[in-house]
């Protein structure tokens, strides 16, 4: 993929996931940069967006619901992640055990050079005790 420039805008948007907590939404995100004035509009959100995914500088994932949620990669590489429901927190975890499972079906199938996405959700250790004290 081609180098992005490094426009303000992308820095903004940059700065903009930085400080996000957890997994985000474009339209949150971009709703955040829209409170703070700064005129960047939504298309450059995702387009920016996808650019830092590309690059390893942001991770990417699906919710539950189906949407895309966007969180600057705390490490490079491969990894999977665990999801609170509630609150969002996510812990980037390794998952050996998914990696051997996920070659070894696909060689199983003749496929080779297989890739996938695999993001647990569930309640963190906060939100379970939470609710478990109001029930």
């Amino acid at each position: 993929m081609a180098q992005q420039r490094n426009t303000w805008q992308r820095e903004r948007v940059r700065e903009a996931l930085d400080d996000a907590e957890g997994f985000v939404s474009a339209q949150s995100l971009h709703q955040s940069l829209r409170d703070a004035d700064t005129g960047i509009g939504l298309a450059t959100v995702y387009r920016t967006l996808a650019g830092m995914t590309a690059s390893g500088e942001a991770d990417s994932l699906q919710s539950p619901e189906g949407e895309a949620l966007y969180r600057a990669c705390a490490s490079s590489g491969h990894h999977h992640h665990l999801i609170c429901r509630s609150c969002g927190t996510a812990v980037e975890i390794e998952a050996r055990a998914v990696e051997r499972w996920a070659r070894d079906t696909a060689a199983e199938h003749g496929f080779t050079d297989a890739e996938h996405v695999i993001d647990i959700f569930g309640l963190c250790a906060a939100c379970t005790a939470e609710r478990a004290a109001t029930a």
